[in-house]
């Protein structure tokens, strides 16, 4: 029996996985979109709260693409989609998930740290969570398919298992 509905809302990383069979005891709503900015998915927040009403928690992981275009600036309209969501969804816990540690040539580890830093900030502002999966994928590259960005497997594994950790802490600290 579900648990609740556990919204899941980004890019391809999102996308890319069924999280639904690793997350059996939820029903999961998987709103990620391959190539989305945040600002698509500050766009596309309206339209997402006519459709889903209610989930228990939300992850939100935003920001890779935007970085692949190098622009980072970005973190405002994050500002404004966990505030936006927070406000639709004043009883569900909104989940922030942190940058990965992605491999890209011309973005450095002290670069991704000090936006997550900023992020952390953000969700403390905000009254939201943050998920630091950075740290958990810093250590090893095997995560990582060729292209440095998408997720292997493996990684998949430990990101889903990462998260319910982090849920069954929510909850047994409610």
């Amino acid at each position: 029996m579900a648990q609740g509905t556990f919204l899941f809302v980004g890019d391809s990383l999102i996308a890319d996985f069924n999280w639904q069979e690793r997350m059996h005891h939820f029903q999961i709503l998987n709103y990620g979109v391959p190539g989305e900015t945040a600002q698509g998915l500050l766009g596309r927040i309206p339209t997402i709260s006519e459709t889903v009403s209610s989930p228990k928690l939300i992850l939100l992981m935003i920001g890779t693409n935007n970085l692949l275009i190098e622009d980072y600036s970005y973190l405002e309209t994050l500002r404004q989609i966990i505030v936006q969501l927070t406000s639709h969804y004043p009883t569900t816990e909104v989940i922030t998930n942190s940058l990965l540690p992605f491999q890209m040539p011309w973005l450095n580890q002290d670069t991704l740290e000090r936006l997550n830093k900023q992020i952390e900030n953000l969700t403390l502002q905000t009254g939201s969570c943050y998920l630091d999966m950075f740290t958990k994928f810093k250590a090893n590259s095997d995560f990582f398919q060729a292209d440095g960005v998408h997720l292997t497997p493996h990684a998949y594994d430990l990101w889903a298992k990462s998260i319910l950790e982090f849920v069954a802490f929510l909850v047994e600290d409610d």
